[in-house]
């Protein structure tokens, strides 16, 4: 059976979790890449195909997650034709023990494969910046919206006006980019360093995820999780700020995180104070159906139990 509605409609109207929604990467890469974007934008796009599949490649072998942002707007072909000019990097780090960005402009999109990926994936901020000098850190928080229509409608229909509206308020540091995964969760962010995603976002919600991160926090309505985790842990982060009400990007750290049995979970979730949780979380799927994506069949949806336990000092 097809859906007749779209992808996040129907997401909405099926009740769908969106903790541990958020892909699973350290760090993220993101280069500028102004025209139109393919369903795979690194290899479908102006961006010359080999180097695009070159970053995919090295991207995941180091762990991290690399995209292809524009300016909100209008979208002249200035790099179709001059594929050697110059244009923006982003490079985060998003581990809240070492949470940082990168920003700056490269001379031509090759230079991105200069990148000391493995320093990357470790965090080691002054490696990555003697790979690239042209790179520096910046202490602005940049939130990056998924856009790209060609892969999924529901991305641009509600993700466009999202990025449109936020840039009139913030011009610098938002950025429209090509997946974030999870189209049924539009409009869909990632904010940079701290690698949080958030869905089903308006032009205010997102405003106020980009402010609070200005302050060092979050905003819990709407949290996908941290993509520093993977999915089950991102569950148990945000059930531990949802039992606390802790909002600061950088308190909560996973610790530890196994599986003990087919879609079970046990974490550790630090807090910077000392305390500590245990948390049981369980992956279940339900009766109820929805699509993964736009004229996608529909299939049970899966959702997650938690159960917290305080650990002793």
């Amino acid at each position: 059976m097809t859906n007749t509605i779209s992808c996040s409609d129907g997401s909405i109207a099926a009740g769908e979790q969106l903790a541990g929604s958020a892909p699973n990467a350290v760090a993220w890469v993101a280069l500028e890449q102004s025209g139109p974007w393919g369903p795979k934008a690194l290899t479908d796009s102006h961006l010359d195909k080999d180097l695009g599949r070159a970053i995919e490649a090295v991207a995941a072998t180091h762990h991290t997650r690399a995209s292809l942002i524009r300016r909100p707007g209008r979208h002249a072909d200035k790099h179709a034709s001059t594929p050697a000019d110059s244009r923006h990097l982003l490079v985060a780090f998003t581990h809240p023990d070492n949470t940082w960005l990168l920003v700056g402009e490269l001379d031509s999109p090759e230079q991105v494969l200069l990148l000391d990926w493995a320093a990357l994936q470790r965090g080691d901020l002054e490696a990555v910046r003697r790979s690239l000098p042209a790179l520096e850190q910046s202490f602005r928080p940049h939130l990056l919206v998924c856009t790209n229509g060609t892969r999924d409608v529901c991305c641009a229909t509600k993700g466009r006006p999202v990025a449109l509206g936020l840039a009139k308020l913030f011009t610098e540091n938002v950025w429209e980019v090509t997946h974030t995964s999870g189209h049924r969760l539009a409009p869909t962010t990632v904010l940079l360093p701290a690698g949080t995603l958030h869905g089903r976002l308006d032009i205010e919600a997102a405003a106020g995820v980009l402010r609070a991160a200005e302050r060092g926090d979050t905003v819990l309505r709407g949290s996908r999780g941290r993509s520093t985790w993977p999915a089950a842990a991102q569950v148990a982060e945000l059930a531990v700020r949802d039992e606390t009400g802790e909002i600061s990007l950088t308190a909560l750290a996973v610790t530890a995180h196994n599986e003990t049995a087919p879609q079970d979970w046990v974490t550790e979730v630090r807090h910077v104070d000392g305390r500590t949780w245990q948390v049981h979380t369980t992956a279940r799927a339900s009766d109820v159906q929805r699509a993964e994506s736009c004229g996608k069949a529909l299939i049970p949806m899966t959702y997650y139990v938690t159960a917290l336990t305080p650990l002793p000092r």
